[in-house]
């Protein structure tokens, strides 16, 4: 039944055992028993399985949660076949989660998975429920007043929560751990003293990194975040919010998109010896491209997204804080402290 939930990590901890510590041995090198045992006892809900979520989705299960938890109300497009790897032409029309569960079990025999679809379960009493019985959220691929909404639930239940998605060539990730504690390595102590430290993180909801501004920073700092690409997908998100949550799919978006990129950039107070405004060239891509998945781009962001899960998880390394940006334009990433 769609309604039914099991529990998350609340009872007694499941213990690995010997089949499962050979299956996973080169990661317990890796990263360790006790981080293996976390993420063997955690259970992950995905919300929308589209190419971000395909290729996130494929990492975790890999490396051995306990339980994953997929809701998708949606049947597969015809488009979802270029970067949804789990799905075939003769799923056309099919539910995204039912078309995508056996082949998910078939990565690795030893997670669960429970796939939901009623669009019910995202009425705000079984959204609560729902996020009360996982121990971390992620939602891809969805509008901005979604994933506050998603966030603030989150919040409430003391739930981490990760969202990333793409528009064309650009793609981000962004998370609200809470307060988070990690081990780090101590790279500036001497040989003889203990080699990792443990250090916490105290991050902010959505809607407050929303709020972020760039005063202070130099041009340097400036730069190296690349703030056009940051400011064209908080852009896009407004447009989505305008538009009932659709995206610009035509170059006569152009001029209205740009004034939305520009309008958020002035309010920002970025460095005007960086950007004094958001290049047209990143504008008219976005006009036309936003709408489409592009299967690279998907597996680079769906790939930051599932390490970075596993790295929140483990309680190993700091996490993204707390706002990530690719450009598929250039190849590169960059990481923005928002309101951090």
């Amino acid at each position: 039944m769609d309604t039914h939930y099991e529990g998350g990590s609340k009872g007694d901890p499941v213990q690995i055992t010997e089949d499962e510590a050979a299956v996973y041995d080169r990661q317990i090198r890796l990263w360790g028993l006790e981080a293996q045992q976390r993420m063997r006892n955690a259970t992950i809900l995905v919300i929308r399985l589209r190419g971000t979520a395909t290729e996130a989705i494929k990492n975790i299960v890999l490396a051995g949660i306990g339980k994953l938890v997929i809701y998708d109300s949606e049947e597969v497009k015809e488009e979802d076949l270029g970067a949804g790897f789990f799905f075939r032409d003769e799923d056309v029309g099919k539910k995204r989660v039912d078309a995508a569960k056996a082949r998910i079990e078939a990565l690795n025999p030893l997670v669960t998975v429970q796939a939901l679809r009623h669009p019910t379960l995202l009425e705000q009493g079984s959204l609560e429920a729902l996020i009360m019985s996982v121990d971390l959220v992620c939602v891809t691929d969805w509008d901005r007043e979604a994933l506050i909404k998603i966030n603030d639930i989150c919040r409430q239940f003391g739930k981490p929560f990760y969202a990333g998605g793409t528009f064309g060539l650009l793609g981000y990730v962004f998370c609200d751990l809470l307060k988070h504690d990690y081990i780090s390595p101590d790279r500036s102590a001497p040989k003889e003293a203990p080699k990792n430290v443990k250090a916490t993180a105290s991050y902010s909801r959505l809607s407050t990194a929303l709020q972020h501004r760039w005063t202070g920073l130099t041009k340097r700092q400036t730069k190296e975040l690349n703030p056009a690409v940051v400011h064209i997908i908080l852009a896009l998100w407004e447009y989505q919010h305008i538009h009932e949550g659709k995206l610009p799919d035509d170059i006569g978006a152009t001029s209205e998109l740009g004034q939305i990129a520009n309008s958020i950039l002035a309010s920002s107070d970025v460095n005007r010896q960086v950007l004094t405004s958001v290049p047209p060239d990143l504008i008219d891509a976005m006009s036309t491209s936003a709408v489409h998945e592009f299967s690279p781009t998907c597996a680079v962001v769906g790939g930051i997204l599932a390490q970075d899960i596993l790295k929140a998880l483990a309680a190993r390394e700091a996490p993204i804080a707390n706002f990530f940006t690719f450009d598929g334009n250039t190849g590169g990433g960059s990481v923005c402290r928002m309101s951090m």
